[in-house]
């Protein structure tokens, strides 16, 4: 009795009706290709899921291979300690509080323009023109792709930024 059909179409059914997205593996700089299934319709009786996550046969970094943690990465996914909410811990206090993601972008972007206002250097000693921020420094992340990657250094260079760094390179 030849039990390899039934196993492939047990395969089959658990992704099924499920929606691919194609991904990036975010724990390392080699940035490897990954397929995420994820179920659910977003109805009212249903929560989207992901419920399998596998390398990206068409990736030419990895060509469908994952490594230990890239395999994992379904259990960042769904893991019941994963935060949906922000938090902050004010200067001095021991605590973290959750705040919503309005506020959170708020703050953000209050704390990085009194940064840039404060560290903002528009001639140097010799009197040229540099318009820089001496006092923020941003390292890109090896989730994004090229595309992204481009936009979010042509963004900080725009904002001032002297020392930009990308972690793929470190």
């Amino acid at each position: 009795f030849d039990l390899r059909p039934a196993f492939a179409a047990v395969r089959q059914l658990k992704i099924k009706n499920a929606k691919e997205y194609r991904t990036i593996c975010p724990y390392c700089a080699v940035g490897c290709g990954t397929i995420a299934y994820v179920h659910g319709s977003g109805g009212l009786n249903t929560t989207n899921t992901v419920i399998h996550v596998e390398g990206d046969s068409d990736s030419p970094i990895n060509g469908g291979t994952l490594c230990p943690k890239g395999a994992s990465q379904m259990q960042l996914a769904i893991s019941p300690r994963l935060r949906h909410q922000p938090l902050l811990r004010e200067a001095g206090s021991s605590e973290w509080r959750e705040v919503d993601w309005d506020f959170a972008m708020d703050w953000f972007a209050r704390k990085f323009k009194d940064s840039r206002d404060s560290s903002f250097v528009e001639r140097d000693d010799e009197g040229r023109t540099v318009n820089r921020a001496d006092g923020i420094a941003w390292v890109g992340s090896a989730t994004v792709s090229n595309e992204d990657a481009y936009l979010i250094t042509k963004t900080m260079r725009a904002m001032g930024l002297a020392y930009i760094d990308h972690q793929a390179r470190i």
